[in-house]
């Protein structure tokens, strides 16, 4: 479960950014402003992030705040996962990113496994919409919704690509050190546990 103080700072930004869409008022957008980098100081004292790099995150985001969504393809190779070694921190994830406007969630899963991994495939189904604070990933400053995506491969091949350097497939025992940040060692092996259940239901939250 997400730390407290982690909640809290979210919900301050939240507030804030909601209030400074909407708000007219010279001293309410004050008072929004204040309530912001409120929650810049608590981000920046419970981590090892710079209160500059937090402000300009938080500076980037405009309007009714929202969760973010993050879509990871699942692709198996026999008895294997596929992952893509992110060149940011040197670990291994799902291929995947953040959602774009106009895709649905199935073309931005084809669209990351491609540029990330070299293969051509095609979404089967939806396996998993998680919400990040009830999972054991670190500390960060959005709310976050994980959508995993169940692939198969029809064409293509093993490629590195602008944000990985290495792509391989990974059977359940033998996991490499992973990217805690995109994806767990308990949410890999529940990917495991779908394939070696088909017909199991999607998991909510």
């Amino acid at each position: 479960m997400e730390q407290k103080w982690l909640s809290w700072a979210k919900e301050i930004q939240a507030i804030a950014q909601t209030g400074l869409a909407y708000a007219k008022d010279v001293y309410d957008i004050e008072r929004y402003q204040a309530l912001r980098e409120l929650s810049v100081d608590i981000l920046a004292n419970y981590t090892f992030e710079s209160k500059e790099k937090i402000r300009l995150a938080f500076a980037g985001e405009e309007g009714y705040a929202t969760p973010k969504v993050d879509v990871r393809g699942v692709v198996f190779q026999g008895d294997k996962i596929l992952l893509v070694r992110e060149k940011l921190d040197g670990k291994w994830a799902l291929p995947g990113g953040w959602g774009d406007i106009g895709l649905s969630p199935s073309e931005v899963v084809v669209k990351e496994i491609t540029e990330e991994s070299g293969f051509q495939t095609e979404a089967i189904r939806l396996l998993a919409l998680l919400d990040k604070k009830f999972h054991n990933h670190p500390p960060e400053p959005y709310h976050i919704y994980k959508l995993f995506i169940l692939c198969r491969i029809v064409g293509g091949a093993a490629m590195e690509g602008v944000e990985t350097s290495a792509v391989s497939f990974f059977a359940e025992d033998e996991l490499p050190e992973l990217s805690e940040e995109r994806n767990t060692k308990e949410q890999l092996l529940t990917m495991f546990h779908y394939l070696h259940n088909p017909d199991k239901s999607v998991i909510l939250d």
